[in-house]
């Protein structure tokens, strides 16, 4: 029998986030504090998918983990995401060349963070949105990515 733990061509895309990046950000629910955190990106069963773990060092953002996968029949990519507080969520994602998004449209609660690579690819900046009615946008978090491993 063959194995599926196998590189994933259609993730190649994304390999420039393997590593481990330290994190400084800001969220409107805390104005005037600067979080930071850690985030990691690995690929996972030979190369298949890429997970992703975050932290903030502040108890009040969870802890999550996010499975990044592909769909070759569509060219899509998305992620499934779980937290500690037991939030389950699938967002879409799209990548560029020097950027990368993902996004969820739900009636309760929809999100929108898009991230500018650095041309060294050391740094990345994200820019998080969120709507509570699908119509009216506003600030969620932000995140300076640093490349550390």
């Amino acid at each position: 029998m063959g194995s599926a733990s196998r590189p994933n061509p259609a993730l190649e895309r994304l390999g420039f986030l393997v590593g481990t990046w330290k994190t400084t950000g800001k969220h409107p629910m805390v104005p005037g504090t600067t979080l930071h955190g850690d985030v990691s990106f690995e690929w996972i069963e030979g190369g298949a998918f890429i997970v992703m773990r975050s932290r903030m060092d502040d108890p009040r953002f969870p802890a999550g983990i996010a499975i990044f996968g592909s769909d070759d029949g569509t060219g899509e990519y998305f992620i499934l995401y779980f937290d500690e507080r037991g939030v389950s969520r699938k967002y879409e994602v799209s990548v560029e060349e020097h950027s990368w998004r993902w996004w969820r449209n739900a009636p309760e609660l929809s999100q929108r963070f898009a991230v500018t690579v650095s041309a060294d690819g050391r740094t990345m900046e994200g820019r998080g949105r969120l709507s509570r009615d699908g119509s009216t946008w506003e600030g969620d978090l932000d995140l300076t990515y640093t490349k550390t491993g």
